[in-house]
């Protein structure tokens, strides 16, 4: 039978070691994960700078709690549920900033509102209309691609997905996804100036 102290002494190593390697797998997911867990929290929050915060505060906070993953599921969605905490937390906290009505007067006087001075944010229909056009003509110039640009081009710029997800997804290297991104990009904009 060990001693007490030896045993110990033992799990305190292997718990060194474990945290050891989570800190190394922490430090690959984040590097390789970092653009979609900025994308993930821009969705939420919807300001660039915004999305930033949310994604450091997101990854101080797992680092700090490194120690808690389980490994019941992987490091990369793990990093995604925190970061989709964090953006939510952040909304949550803007909210309560007090917020101005667009109606009230700004002077007695002239009788004027917040919302007499601003300009429309919405698109003009001449320019949705036009935008309409662009996108189905370039919805169909996707469709004359070959099937592997076409496929390349959907996952990595219509899906968003990363260089690497894409890779895996169509079983080729991350420099073919690169060389076929590229080639794809081009096509469409010579299609695209055709119009």
């Amino acid at each position: 039978m060990q001693e007490p102290q030896t045993y110990i002494g033992e799990a305190q190593t292997a718990a060194v070691q474990i945290c050891r390697q989570s800190s190394g797998e922490f430090e690959d997911v984040v590097s390789q994960c970092l653009p979609s867990l900025y994308r993930r929290a821009y969705r939420y929050v919807g300001d660039p700078h915004d999305a930033e915060d949310a994604v450091q505060d997101a990854l101080l906070s797992a680092y700090k709690h490194l120690d808690q993953f389980k490994g019941t599921a992987t490091m990369a969605t793990w990093l995604i549920s925190i970061v989709t905490n964090s953006a939510l937390s952040q909304l949550r906290r803007r909210q309560r900033k007090p917020q101005v009505s667009l109606d009230e007067r700004l002077d007695e006087e002239q009788n004027h509102c917040l919302s007499d001075r601003l300009a429309g944010a919405s698109p003009s229909p001449e320019n949705e209309c036009m935008w309409s056009e662009l996108h189905e003509h370039f919805l169909e110039f996707v469709a004359e691609l070959s099937p592997t640009l076409r496929a390349t081009i959907q996952l990595r710029g219509l899906e968003g997905m990363t260089t690497s997800e894409v890779a895996t997804i169509l079983g080729v290297s991350q420099g073919t996804v690169k060389a076929n991104v590229s080639r794809a990009r081009t096509k469409l904009k010579q299609l695209m100036r055709e119009i």
